[in-house]
């Protein structure tokens, strides 16, 4: 391989925060409030043009599952107040967890505003600076060039955790018996639903009996491999529908190429899939195509080694840990088929009999080997089962909550984050 040297460049400092959150995301979102409302100094990096992740560039339908996150709550009742604005009455049935993609991003730059958190949007993170062993800051770089975030404790709010990843942090990707990761989903949203005659199935085990068959066994039998599934989702705006059936697998979130073939085949689905629900499924006739994500939702990629680490079994037994972080968090084991379309056979859905909830340890938001760090949302330590069900984004937003309180307090006691009292992040976030 041939190789270019690029010429030593200064890197000018740009700005000096107390904490550093890299991603804009559920996690980012949690971790960013709750620190700046402990007094931080805060600055978000986030690669897209607005906050959210994939609850607004990604274009997800609704939150999903359930954890004890504050902010989670106060999102959800703002979105749905500035949405009664414009007109949504919650007429449809969607819940105050549905997601109006649009207002959403409004709220929560409303939010980092009230909270005096700095936005640095098109910005991407280009390396972790480690010294001694302890993070120091990073590098990003957009528009304005490449530049030098100091900060005195970085978040990984990444998803794929990159900062982490450039940290020296081990990790290893997907599942541990063969490293495959759960396949990737471009959202796209129709118009022109009826909903007086509509379906919309929310899992891969429903199953819905139409004039023409079963619906998924009609969408496994018409839709372009590895396509096949159909999940359909009432929005706040009127006769309009989230489908989360685009499918691409063998697609790894850490590479560009994997991703951008990614997006090729998810976006080559889109047309079939309109096609077939207007031939299909009842109320769906005269559907069209309203929008597409500009951000692809990358459900799976590196694990890192932490301090802790949650496995599924803790999860099935509900296993109450005492040096806690978040708690009451529950959804199901999410995993989507990793050779196809619909439910991996390790995964359970509609049929998940586990109704008690269970927390996270603080340890899982430590990386082993690197002081001034947290892991934040789906890259904290934990096994894949386990990782298809805390990846969700309700759970995401309350580890953000827990790791921007980890960050404020070390400071504020000056103390390693290691050495930070769980029972301390719990006074901020527990209930």
């Amino acid at each position: 391989m041939q190789e270019f040297i690029e010429e030593k460049n200064q890197v000018p400092l740009i700005y000096d925060v107390d904490v550093l959150v890299c991603g804009g995301g559920p996690a980012g979102i949690g971790a960013a409030i709750r620190a700046a409302r402990l007094g931080a100094s805060v600055l978000v990096v986030e690669t897209q043009g607005c906050l959210g992740g994939i609850a607004t560039a990604g274009m997800m339908s609704h939150w999903g599952g359930r954890s004890s996150s504050k902010v989670m709550q106060e999102i959800f009742e703002l979105t749905y107040e500035k949405a009664k604005d414009i007109g949504w009455t919650d007429e449809n049935g969607c819940g105050h967890d549905a997601i109006y993609h649009d207002i959403q991003k409004i709220v929560l730059e409303q939010m980092f505003a009230k909270e005096n958190i700095k936005v640095l949007y098109y910005t991407m993170f280009c390396k972790a600076v480690v010294e001694n062993g302890s993070i120091v800051g990073a590098i990003v770089e957009n528009k304005s060039g490449r530049g030098f975030i100091k900060a005195k404790r970085v978040v990984d709010s990444t998803g794929d955790g990159d900062v982490a990843a450039s940290s020296g942090v081990p990790f290893f990707k997907g599942r541990e018996t063969d490293g495959r990761m759960q396949p990737s989903t471009i959202m796209f949203k129709i118009g022109g639903v009826d909903y007086k005659r509509a379906v919309f199935p929310p899992s891969f085990e429903t199953t819905i009996e139409l004039p023409k068959g079963e619906i998924q066994a009609l969408g496994k039998e018409r839709l372009p491999f590895p396509a096949g599934h159909v999940l359909l989702y009432k929005q706040p705006t009127p006769n309009t529908v989230c489908c989360n059936m685009t499918n691409a697998i063998e697609i790894d979130g850490t590479d560009a190429e994997s991703l951008t073939k990614g997006v090729f085949i998810c976006h080559s689905q889109i047309v079939p899939i309109i096609k077939f629900l207007r031939e299909y499924v009842p109320g769906y006739e005269n559907c069209w195509l309203m929008s597409v994500a500009p951000l692809i939702g990358i459900r799976e990629t590196r694990h890192f080694e932490g301090i802790e680490s949650i496995s599924e079994n803790d999860i099935l037994e509900a296993k109450y840990y005492e040096n806690w972080v978040v708690r009451r968090a529950w959804f199901n084991f999410d995993v989507h088929n990793l050779t196809g379309a619909s439910l991996d056979k390790t995964g359970v859905q509609k049929n998940w009999k586990q109704q008690s909830d269970y927390t996270i340890p603080y340890g899982c938001l430590l990386p082993k080997n690197v002081e001034g760090l947290l892991l934040s949302g789906r890259n904290i330590s934990g096994s894949h089962l386990a990782h298809s069900n805390f990846r969700i984004m309700s759970v995401c937003i309350a580890l953000g909550e827990a790791a921007g309180a980890a960050a404020a307090i070390s400071i504020k006691q000056n103390k390693r984050l290691r050495d930070v009292d769980a029972k301390d992040i719990q006074a901020i976030v527990g209930e």
